[in-house]
Parts: C-alpha cells; structure tokens; sequence
C-alpha cells in the first residue's frame, strides 16, 4: 500500500509532493519574468523556459547598473541607429513601440529582451552583451532589420524576418498565428511615426512691374492729292497736217449693143474759185487735169 503523509488531517500521495516540486520551478520563473520584465505569461507555461532563465540572468546582472542614474531617452538613440544603417526614417521606432512600446527593462513570455526584444541567440550573433543597455540594443536592432530589408528588398518581409527569423520567410509573411499580426502592427505605427512629407515648395511669383503708359497722340494725316503733271498748251507737240490728195472725178464708162459711136471727149470742169479771204493771198488757182478719152468695146460679133 502506498504511503499517504498527513498534512492538516488529510494525507497527500507521494506522487502529488513529485509533481510540486517539479512545477515550483516554473511558476517562479513565469512569476519573475512577469514582475521583473513587465509582462503578461501563465505561471505554468512550460514554453522557452531556457530563454526565460538566461533573460533573468541578464537582468539580474544589469539592474545594479541603472538602478540609480537610469537611461536617457530612447528617441535620439533610434534616429542616430537608423540613420547608421540606413534604415527609413521613423522605421526602426515603430518596430520598437510594437515590440516593448519603448520599456528598455521588458522581458517577453518567449525570453526575448530589451527595447528591441532580441532573444538570447540574436544578442549574442550582433554581438550585443546586456540588451537591456539601450544604446548598444538599438544598434544591434537597426542593425539586424537593415540586414532583412537588403536580403528581401521589402520591408514587410524584413519586418517578418526580425519577428519570426529569415529562415521562416520565404516570399510572404509566415503565418504562425503571430506574425501575420505583428506585421501590419509595425506598418501602422511606421505611419505615425514616419516624418511628414515636407510641403511642395511654392513657385515664387516674380511681381512684373507696371510699365508707365505713354499716350500716343495720332497727329491729323493730311490729303495728299495725287501729283498731276501740268502740260502747258506749249509743251504739246505739234502734229504736222497730211496734204489732201485732189480728188479726181470718176468717168463711168457705159456698154451700149448699139454701133460703136465716135468717142466723146470730156471737157474739163475747171475747179470753182474760193472766195478771196480778207485774212490771207489768194492761192494759185489749181492746175486742171486733162480726162482721159473713154474706150469703147464694142460686144456685138463681127
């Protein structure tokens, strides 16, 4: 029969006391992680807990350090990492608000540390020895996420890449049941922190100065009437007269069937005397002219 130890009057097996002992362990490092990192994980979660273990050491060694001076401000140490490594403006802040929402002492139910949540393996790849130190954090954050957006070209993808590893990545954003949420909460939070868009500049107007109006007086065109050239009465040639030829008197010669007659000598008419003008001598009375006989051609046969 098994032996039963009593406690308060009921008796406790052996295999319940095994199983105390082994859960203790657990809650009290679920309970640290959740107090000391300011986090949220089940006191019996049995997951990472070789991470959880490593990250309460890192922060039990880095506590002393900062429990009296504190850490200055994280903004102007994300700006100089981003501008090192040529991240986008405003990137590099929106990853850590959705990652620790800018706590530098945050542990995650995972194990992961510091303001850009690195796990234990990552610190120790960048080279990164107290997480919760902001400064070097910061720059192995930005360091890590510029590395994901040269091998992917993307930023969605190399914000899946931090969150779920690159090997996890392969052409989309893995979906296992975290990343898928993580990513648009980065993109949304990138919009608010990115810089805004420096307005267009405005063109400047070059004033053009007012010419002074100079009033044209149109003066009165006088009419100008064509030149005529005057040709004085002397100046006209003189157009010499044609001597009138004498007109001689037509004979019209008749065709008689009679017996041919003796031909009939015309006398000449002499031509009638102008009068005598007063204005000038009289002129040379004109020479007659002698007609010609008429020719007679006699039709009859002979």
């Amino acid at each position: 029969m098994a032996r039963k130890r009593a406690l308060g009057g009921f008796s406790i097996p052996w295999w319940a006391w095994v199983g105390l002992a082994a859960v203790t362990p657990v809650v009290l490092i679920n309970t640290a992680i959740a107090w000391l990192g300011d986090t949220h994980v089940s006191p019996l979660s049995l997951s990472f807990l070789e991470m959880k273990v490593n990250a309460l050491r890192t922060y039990v060694a880095h506590r002393p350090s900062c429990v009296l001076d504190g850490h200055e401000p994280l903004e102007p140490l994300i700006a100089q990492a981003e501008r090192r490594h040529g991240l986008p403006a405003g990137l590099l802040q929106a990853l850590v608000l959705v990652e620790s929402e800018g706590r530098v002492h945050r542990i995650s139910p995972a194990g992961a540390m510091g303001p850009g949540q690195l796990m234990p393996t990552t610190a120790v790849m960048l080279g990164v020895e107290d997480p919760f130190d902001p400064a070097p954090a910061l720059d192995g954050s930005a360091r890590y996420l510029a590395e994901q957006l040269r091998r992917f070209r993307d930023v969605r993808l190399a914000v899946a890449a931090y969150n779920a590893g690159p090997g996890a990545v392969d052409g989309r954003v893995p979906r296992n049941g975290e990343t898928e949420y993580y990513v648009p909460k980065v993109l949304t939070a990138w919009v608010r922190t990115r810089p805004p868009e420096p307005p267009p500049r405005p063109v400047p107007v070059v004033a053009a100065r007012a010419r002074p109006v100079v009033a044209v007086v149109a003066k009165p065109v006088a009419h100008v009437r064509p030149a005529v050239a005057a040709v004085s009465k002397k100046a006209r040639p003189k157009v010499a007269a044609k001597p009138v030829a004498p007109v001689r008197p037509k004979v019209v010669a008749k065709v008689s069937a009679a017996p041919a007659r003796s031909a009939v000598v015309a006398k000449p008419v002499a031509p009638k005397a102008k009068p005598k003008s007063a204005a000038g001598p009289a002129k040379a009375p004109t020479r007659a002219t002698q007609a010609k006989p008429a020719v007679t051609v006699n039709t009859r046969p002979g």
